[in-house]
C-alpha cells in the first residue's frame, strides 16, 4: 500500500474522526471543507484533498466515481473493510441525483456470471446503477 504521507498530523486525525462520524455516509471534498469551515478549523482545500486521496491509498476510505459530471465521493470504510472483501455497487437517481449504496449478496451471482461466461470482472468502486429512486417515482 503506498502512502503519500506516513505523518499523522493533527489536520489528519481530525479529518479522520469527522469522516468516522459520517461512516456509511458518501460525502465530496467541498462537503468536507464546508464542514470544517463552519467549525471553524483552520483547513485548507488543497491539504483536504491531498489528505483524503492519502486516506484512499491507506484504505481507510473509498473513492468513488460516479459520473463525468460529478465530484468523488468518499465513504469512510477503514481497514478491516477491505480485508473482508465485501463489495458495495450504487444506484443513482436520474431525477434528484440521490446515490444509494447498494450492498446485496444478489449480484455476486452477476459478477460470478460476467467473469464466468464473458471473462470480464466488474470494478465495484466504479459501478452504479442508473435509474429512478422511490421519491421521484
Amino acid at each position: 500500500m503506498k502512502s503519500r504521507s506516513k505523518y499523522k498530523t493533527r489536520q489528519r486525525e481530525i479529518l479522520v474522526e469527522y469522516l468516522k462520524s459520517v461512516a456509511g455516509e458518501h460525502i465530496t471534498a467541498s462537503d468536507v471543507f464546508n464542514y470544517f469551515k463552519e467549525q471553524g478549523a483552520t483547513i485548507g482545500q488543497s491539504t483536504i484533498y491531498r489528505q483524503l486521496e492519502s486516506l484512499v491509498d491507506d484504505g481507510i476510505i473509498n473513492k468513488y466515481i460516479i459520473d463525468a459530471n460529478s465530484p468523488a465521493c468518499f465513504e469512510y470504510v477503514d481497514h478491516d473493510s477491505h480485508k473482508d472483501g465485501k463489495v458495495c455497487y450504487h444506484c443513482k437517481c436520474e431525477k434528484c441525483g440521490c446515490l444509494i449504496h447498494l450492498k446485496c449478496d444478489e449480484l455476486s451471482g452477476t459478477l460470478d456470471h460476467l467473469y464466468a461466461e464473458h471473462r470480464f470482472k466488474l470494478d465495484p468502486k466504479r459501478t452504479v446503477f442508473y435509474g429512478v429512486c422511490e421519491k421521484c417515482i
